[in-house]
């Protein structure tokens, strides 16, 4: 008899991995794509979001009645609600303007209050980035919350170690190079410790916003890649997890979202754009035997307003 699941969190996890077919580097090495919009939320922040929150309940962090609070560029933020409201706990999201609108209506739909915090222009900076954590611990502190501080918050590392061991068992081990966007650094380091068990010679190569390039040494800058460069170094980066970071503009990331829908029918977000991008370097650098694995982050459903005002400009 099949096991079924007891509740949609069941569903977190063990997603697909498949090799692009067209967008493909010149020399013939593979490109294989996480798929993780297949989680429930489209996203793989469902699987830290449940880290979170299950490790906080497990050692009394988080208790039965209990509140809970998060800043957050919009995914997180969906993923908490989504576990929040299986398990029945208040949920406080900080956000901004600047994230897509379909993640704040996707969180207010899962029973999360929602504090706006405005934007400049609608752009992601470091200090839009630190006003909202400090919005966060001062709803915290009132409410007397479990914040779950993303940013700071080791328990969600675990999840990627599950996620890596997905990896290897997809690639029969035989993978040559991972690369992944840097948000809280959290999926990068617990994918590439991972791997990295296994293989320690495995490239590990981590993407930034050309504009924010501040993990190699460039100024805090804007841009319009949701979910990643916070503006600042992030405090679960470690220098010695990556071999080598690749900058990706924010009109790069796009371009290359439209071409996974248009040429591999993939509907992804920018982020998936800039890993892409990021993947296909790495690719022309290691040669045609390489197989490359990245992460479809998230899809690009969340984005569908975005991405339409960015094609209506285009045709002006």
């Amino acid at each position: 008899m099949t096991d079924h699941p007891r509740t949609i969190l069941d569903r977190i996890g063990h997603t697909s991995l498949i090799a692009l077919r067209n967008i493909r580097p010149a020399n013939g090495a593979r490109i294989l794509l996480k798929l993780e919009n297949e989680n429930p939320t489209g996203s793989m922040k469902d699987r830290m979001a449940l880290a979170m929150i299950e490790a906080a309940e497990a050692d009394g962090r988080l208790e039965p009645g209990g509140s809970v609070v998060e800043y957050t560029g919009g995914s997180t933020g969906v993923s908490l609600s989504l576990v929040c409201a299986v398990k029945r706990y208040p949920l406080d999201i900080v956000t901004s303007d600047a994230f897509a609108q379909e993640k704040r209506d996707h969180m207010v739909l899962l029973g999360a209050t929602l504090h706006i915090v405005p934007s400049d222009s609608g752009r992601m900076t470091e200090k839009l980035t630190k006003d909202m954590i400090e919005q966060a611990r001062i709803i915290a502190e009132a409410k007397g919350s479990f914040w779950t501080d993303q940013m700071k918050n080791r328990d969600q590392i675990a999840a990627y170690h599950r996620m890596a061991d997905e990896i290897r068992q997809q690639t029969d081990g035989r993978i040559d190079g991972f690369v992944q966007s840097v948000g809280t650094a959290a999926s990068l380091r617990g994918i590439a410790e991972g791997l990295r068990r296994h293989r320690e010679a495995l490239r590990i190569v981590a993407v930034e916003p050309a504009e924010s390039a501040v993990l190699s040494g460039g100024p805090s800058g804007a841009h319009r890649i949701d979910g990643i460069g916070a503006g600042y170094v992030v405090p679960l980066w470690q220098e010695s997890i990556a071999d080598r970071i690749e900058r990706v503009s924010t009109d790069e990331a796009m371009a290359m979202a439209f071409r996974l829908a248009r040429e591999e029918g993939l509907f992804a977000g920018t982020s998936t754009g800039a890993n892409v991008v990021a993947a296909l370097r790495l690719a022309e650098q290691m040669g045609p035997a390489a197989v490359i694995v990245t992460i479809m982050c998230d899809t690009g459903m969340k984005y569908l307003k975005t991405f339409g005002a960015r094609l209506e400009a285009s045709r002006l």
